[in-house]
């Protein structure tokens, strides 16, 4: 019997491991989930990305499944009830951003024709791999990264710091990190 290889990063967890073998790195282009991403990657700033994979389900129930109009139009009500809810990361600074990021995406869609067009310009509209041979040569930042970064800033977003966008890039597949020898690679 062959043992799967993998990125090591993935290991802790089977939740983990079952995010790694079905999205990382795979391309999204799907306006809603690279919402869904940009929220989530947010509300990870400072966590691990294991702390969010666990919340993700109550995090859709909390959001109204990352639905952008809905959560734009969130009052302080709601807004009090997020940070009420055990189920997500209870951080009003994260909270507040997923209703401002919400607004902003909506006016990308708008200004762009959609988000996924504006989102992937940063990488040429095609994906970069690159060739790491251990989890110690994966980097936590890019040129690509960081144009992201102050594109989105420039335009208003919070939480889209250069790791936080490299690591989204990660997980919506614009930028593939999976490890040489590892089963995705």
């Amino acid at each position: 019997m062959s043992i799967i290889k993998r990125c090591e990063w993935c290991l802790s967890s089977t939740l983990d491991t079952k995010y790694h073998d079905e999205e990382w790195g795979v391309p999204v282009y799907d306006d809603n989930i690279l919402f869904e991403f940009l929220i989530l990657e947010g509300a990870q700033a400072g966590l691990s990305w294991s702390t969010v994979l666990k919340k993700r389900e109550n995090y859709r129930l909390a959001f109204h499944n990352f639905d952008p109009n809905r959560i734009a139009n969130y009052n302080q009500n709601k807004i009090d009830s997020l940070l009420a809810d055990p189920g997500i990361i209870r951080n009003k600074l994260k909270v507040n951003s997923a209703v401002t990021n919400a607004k902003l995406y909506l006016q990308v869609q708008q200004d762009y024709g959609s988000f996924s067009d504006y989102i992937w310009q940063f990488v040429d509209h095609k994906p970069i791999k690159t060739h790491p041979k251990t989890i110690d040569e994966v980097r936590a930042t890019s040129p690509e990264s960081d144009t992201m970064s102050k594109a989105l800033k420039k335009k208003g977003f919070k939480f889209v710091g250069s790791t936080i966008c490299y690591a989204y890039m990660q997980a919506v597949g614009m930028i593939d990190d999976h490890v040489v020898g590892c089963h995705r690679y």
